[in-house]
Formats: structure tokens, sequence, C-alpha cells
């Protein structure tokens, strides 16, 4: 791609020659000064000015990337801040000529002009973005309303559906200047079939009613490139609380194994090997690892509320929820798959992650990644996904279980009996099974939906072996209940201690030396979350 742009445009590499900027780095805004001024003058046609931006920019990034001349941290941010410097200069093109025809848009309550808020998500969302890859985006504005100030008035709907269009094509469309960004819609709510563009309040309360999990993961990156920050800022406080659950978040953990599993198949049905992102050991294995750590502890532990990867890796440790020596192995892999895929991509300038199959463009590879042939770079490329596929396949395993599960039955009240409480050591059996028949009678637990009594039905044995190994198993169960009756709605607490074992020991344990503990932990069930670490307990 860097030979064959430069033959075709030999100027583009004389003037990166001429200014130096072959041979440095960019500082901050930069590259979109750059871009706003070949947009601003006089006879500027936007759609080929930003082809050429592109072209320019892209040179300097591949060529410095591909010699070494910049790491993979200063690739990624550089590409990253390229597509900004695009989409907000592709923005104010698209709103202009809309104003032009409709008038300016206003919030119906606020009375206030309204701005198109793009949410980068994905690797632009955390300036990670591929030298040849697209932008996934989503549109949003903060209020309903109409335009004002022209003969024709349309809602702020139309109005900003008609920018968000307009915007796609300004980046998207391939002329013979090729094109900008490919843009990828589909993380919006009810993807492709959905609207263009949401209201604030609109996606807020799409989120709240139908928000799924991989939603909350698709999100853990959102950033918004263009409008109003302070209006920018309101919409990424209304997501936070779906992203980011406040108490440590268990009850994902099940949809994880699940895109887990998905991820798994996938490689086995597609035979994905030679894929160094999707293929086992690859960039999206990495990635599932410092999300899940994201989703589950995020809303507690506030420094795993970053976008960027590695930042993110580093917290993991800190937190010892990864080993110093995995997070270090997981960079080293990362950053060496990441400058593959860089490698790969700039070969055509193809958005691609497959290994080559022929000669030349293997050796070019390996030697761009500073081997001396494909055999000595394709083992070092083993070695890295050998060992991150090692560390996702230990990621999120299923508790070893204590109890026999396969003797646990479908409702875990069919096995109530005098004979089975004895059995396991309760003493005051009749007391003690009077107290559990009266739990299963009360209205929360008689009309749970199918996931919360399948969970409890899970729980309640463990809950009943974890009190028998106390010293008084029908004192500390009867503690224990209003708390049971307390979460059973929240059934991420419930997840919290079938997946901590030890944890429902300990809660056993403490109820049952101290009354004060059950009722405090039944008013304010977030203390669970100590039960995590034993360190605070004792």
């Amino acid at each position: 791609f860097v030979a064959d742009l430069s033959r075709r445009r030999p100027a583009l590499l004389l003037e990166l020659l001429a200014s130096g900027n072959l041979f440095r780095s960019f500082q901050a805004g930069e590259i979109s000064a750059d871009v706003d001024v070949a947009l601003a003058a006089p006879d500027a046609d936007a759609p080929v000015v930003l082809r050429q931006a592109r072209a320019r920019h892209m040179l300097r990034i591949l060529w410095r990337d591909l010699n070494r001349s910049a790491a993979t941290l200063e690739t990624v941010r550089d590409t990253s801040d390229l597509a900004d410097a695009c989409i907000r200069s592709a923005l104010k093109v698209a709103m202009a000529e809309q104003v032009e025809r409709f008038g300016t848009p206003v919030g119906a309550v606020s009375g206030a002009p309204q701005e198109l808020v793009v949410l980068a998500m994905g690797k632009l969302g955390a300036h990670e973005l591929n030298v040849s890859s697209d932008i996934d985006l989503m549109f949003a504005f903060p209020e309903a309303g109409m335009t004002r100030g022209s003969t024709r008035t349309v809602s702020n709907d139309e109005f900003f559906t008609r920018v968000g269009q307009s915007l796609i094509a300004l980046l998207d469309a391939t002329t013979s200047e090729g094109f900008v960004f490919r843009v990828d819609m589909r993380l919006r709510p009810y993807g492709e079939s959905g609207a263009l563009v949401h209201n604030f309040t609109a996606l807020e309360e799409y989120y709240q009613d139908q928000g799924r999990d991989w939603e909350r993961y698709a999100l853990i990156k959102a950033r918004p490139v263009t409008g109003d920050p302070a209006r920018s800022a309101e919409l990424m406080t209304a997501l936070k609380p779906f992203v980011f659950r406040r108490y440590i978040d268990f009850g994902v953990i099940e949809s994880l194994r699940g895109m887990k599993r998905m991820i798994n198949t996938e490689v086995r049905r597609r035979g994905l090997d030679g894929n160094v992102k999707l293929g086992r050991g690859g960039i999206r294995e990495v990635e599932f690892i410092a999300q899940c750590f994201q989703l589950i502890r995020g809303g507690r532990d506030l420094g795993l509320q970053r976008r960027e990867l590695l930042p993110v890796l580093e917290e993991c440790v800190a937190l010892n929820c990864l080993p110093e020596q995995v997070g270090t192995e997981l960079r080293e892999a990362y950053l060496f798959l990441r400058d593959t895929e860089h490698a790969i991509q700039g070969w055509l300038d193809r958005q691609t992650q497959e290994l080559p199959t022929d000669d030349l463009p293997r050796l070019a590879l390996a030697v761009a990644l500073g081997f001396d042939d494909w055999d000595s770079y394709r083992a070092a490329l083993a070695a890295h996904r050998e060992r991150v596929s090692a560390h996702f396949m230990a990621l999120i395993e299923p508790p070893e279980e204590e109890t026999d599960t396969a003797a646990e039955p479908d409702d875990w009240s069919l096995a109530l009996s005098k004979q089975n409480l004895a059995a396991l050591g309760y003493q005051h059996v009749e007391d003690t099974l009077a107290e559990l028949l009266k739990l299963r009678a009360n209205p929360r637990i008689a009309t749970l939906q199918p996931q919360g009594r399948a969970r409890l039905d899970q729980f309640m044995p463990r809950l009943l072996a974890a009190c028998a190994e106390t010293d008084a198993p029908d004192l500390a169960l009867a503690r224990l209940l209003p708390l049971v009756v307390a979460v059973v709605r929240r059934s991420a607490y419930l997840a919290l201690l079938l997946e901590n074992p030890p944890a429902l020991g300990e809660l056993a344990a403490l109820c049952g030396a101290s009354p004060w503990i059950a009722e405090q932990l039944a008013r304010n069930p977030v203390l669970l979350d100590e039960l995590l670490d034993r360190a605070s307990l004792y």
C-alpha cells in the first residue's frame, strides 16, 4: 500500500520527507488541525479533502509503523486521532447542509440548540484503532424537538437522521480518491433494524429496559467524539449504571461464559487458526479477559472504568485479579499481535487479520516484525498465542462444587423433610422445616421469574449445607433466611455466593455468630461484596 501510494502520488511522500513529519511523533491535536486547515480552503470539496487527508496521514502512520519508528501505541493513537478529526470535520459539513435546509434543531424543553453526539465504540472508542479498520459509531442527541429558522421545519429525529446519513456517506463512500473510513452502525439499539439516531432519554430507557450483557460489553469503550462536552458527559453519566453495576456483578458471569463458549465454537466452526484477531490465542481473547473483569468488578473498582486495554490489564494485576506474570504475558502478546495485525493490513490497506499464505507477503510480515524469516516469526507468534489461549481457557471456569450437584433436585423444596435436615446435622428440625416452608410460600419467592427461580433452586441446597457446617445450623439458617428474601429478586447477589463457595461459608459462620451482622446484611446486601476478601473481615 505504501509503495503503491508513493508511486501514484509521489508528492505525498516528498512532502512528508521535506517537512520532517515522517521522522517525528505528532502531538495531540496536530492531525485535527491539519484536516481543519485543508477543509477551510475556499475551494475545498469536503469528500475529496477528507480522502486526501486520510491518504496523507495513513502514509505517514504506516511508514513509521512498518519501519518500527513508532511504537504500537503511537500507531493506534494517531490512527484514532485521524478518525476523530475526519468525523468532526465531516459532521460540520453535514450539519451545515441540513441547517441551511431546515434550520437549527432546538430542544422542546430547554429551548437550546441541539448537537449530534457521535459515540465512538470499540477500538476507536479506546483510541486503539487499527490502520485499516472500520469504525463502530452510534448517534445520539440530547432532546426531542423541532427545527427553527427555516420555512420548512422537521423534527429533531428527522433532522439528525439526515445529518447521520450525510456523515456516513462523507466517510464511507468509495470514490476515485478512495474512502475515508468504513462506518459500522450495527451496535446501536436494535441493530440494523433500529433508528439511526436516538435522543438521550430513548437511549437510557432502551438500556434500562432491554439492554443485554453483550451491549454492556460493547459500551465499555464508548467515547463521545463530537457534541457539547457538558451534554456528552450527561449522556455518559446516564449510561454508566447500565455498564458498571455498583456491586461486584457476578450475575453477569454466566452470560460471559456463554460468550466464551460462542468464541470457542466460532473458532472451531470457521477454522480461524490463521486469524490473529479472532483465532485461538488472538487479540479478541486478550480483550475478553480484560473486559470480563471490567464488567464484574468495574462498578466497585473505579480503576477498571477505563477504555484502553493495557491500563485495564495493569489494574487487574494491581487488584490481584490477575497474577503479575499473567499480566506481563498478556501485555506482550497483545502488542505483538497488534503489530502483526498492522503489518497484515498495511500490505494492501485491507481490513483483514488473516496470516498470509504466499511466500513474499510472509517474508515481508516477518521482516516488518523484526525477524529474519517466516519460520522464526511463526514460532514467536505461536508461543504468544499459546499463552493467551491458556489464560483465556482458565477464565471464569465454573467453580469446583463441594456438594454433589447431581443429587440436587430441580426444586430445592421437594427434598425438604425432617429426615433430610437431621441427616445434614440440624437439631431443631421441626422449627427449621417450618421456617423453610414459610420461605417457600413467601410472595417474593412464589412469584419469581424462571431465571430467578432456577438460581434459587441452585442456591438453597448449598446454603443448607453451609449452615450445617456451623456450630448452630438452625440458628445460622434462621438468621440468613431474611437475607435470602431481601436479595432473591436481585439474583446477582445469589450468583456472587454461588461463584464463591468460601464466601458462602463465611456468610453462614458470621450470621451464626452474630445476629447484628445478619440484620445488617439483610438491610444492606451490598456488604456481601466484602465476603470476597477475608482480609477485610479479620
